[in-house]
């Protein structure tokens, strides 16, 4: 197989492509340049200018190549993800690399949806949020992208435009060693025990990618991407280290909603499995990070 990865120099992206090098599949990485992991330094690299977020066009280098899978792990809406899926037409399929902030439940916990709490687990069919951008206005806390990210519009996009030639993953939130390594995402939330988030550990996220690059029964379905059974955050810091100091503030959201997704349909269909443990993998780094005074 011959598959492109628009990104994935870091986190997910590089251990998804050294996963899939692994296995003997010729992969290549077309970025622009400014970070180089060691992860992924014996594979090809493609790297231009125009790689720069958003991504609106593409060089020959990379258009006139006939991938069997391009994997788009940078898409930030509509625009961007329409750029894509014209430039590789001849492309076998397009993996959209995507998140369950899509969902209307994620709305009603940052406070942009009306509504009760969406009953859980959020499933593939859930109902996505109505309220578009939600992170527009935090652009001088989280980047510039924030202002256009819609990640609703980028599925919308790659399912509207790609005939039935894409699959969506919908991912957790991602934890390991380089980012997320202090486990905030669960230690920031010490406050609400009965709280649940789902999460996944890098590696295993990045098996999810590697698994619907290669399976051909990935082409046309969206999958949730995560752990199989999401305890709350009580339940996971009654197994982790102590966090030294006080316990944070959470910030202003409707806890009454939690985040849960069914991972059901990815294990069943492409027969997903976890590289590692997630409880185990979570400990590993929160040990990690408390010994290295990260936490």
């Amino acid at each position: 197989m011959q598959v492109l990865f628009i990104g994935g120099t870091r986190f997910i992206g590089a251990h998804a492509a050294r996963l899939l090098h692994d296995q003997g599949i010729d992969i290549t990485v077309f970025h622009r340049g400014k970070s180089e992991n060691p992860l992924i330094a014996d594979v090809r690299h493609i790297r231009d200018a125009s790689a720069e977020y958003p991504i609106l066009r593409y060089p020959t280098s990379v258009t006139t190549r006939d991938w069997d899978v391009v994997v788009h792990m940078v898409a930030m809406g509509d625009a961007d993800t329409r750029a894509a899926v014209d430039a590789f037409r001849r492309a076998g399929r397009l993996v959209l690399i995507s998140s369950g902030d899509v969902y209307r439940a994620y709305g009603r916990l940052i406070g942009i949806e009306p509504g009760p709490p969406d009953p859980l687990p959020l499933g593939e069919d859930a109902p996505l949020r109505t309220r578009l951008f939600p992170y527009r206005g935090q652009e001088e806390t989280i980047g510039s992208f924030a202002h256009d990210y819609e990640k609703i519009l980028a599925e919308q996009a790659v399912m509207s435009r790609a005939g039935g030639n894409w699959t969506v993953l919908r991912l957790p939130k991602v934890y390991g060693q380089e980012e997320n390594s202090d486990l905030s995402t669960v230690y920031g939330f010490a406050s609400r025990p009965g709280w649940r988030w789902t999460h996944g550990h890098v590696v295993n996220v990045a098996a999810a990618v590697a698994l619907a690059v290669t399976h051909p029964s990935a082409a046309g379905r969206i999958y949730n991407v995560g752990e199989e059974t999401t305890p709350t955050i009580g339940e996971r810091l009654a197994l982790l280290p102590n966090a030294a100091g006080e316990i944070p503030r959470p910030p202003p959201m409707n806890f009454e909603q939690s985040i849960v997704y069914d991972t059901s349909r990815i294990r069943s269909e492409l027969g997903y499995r976890e590289l590692l443990p997630e409880q185990d993998a979570m400990l590993s780094v929160a040990s990690r990070s408390s010994a290295t005074s990260h936490i």
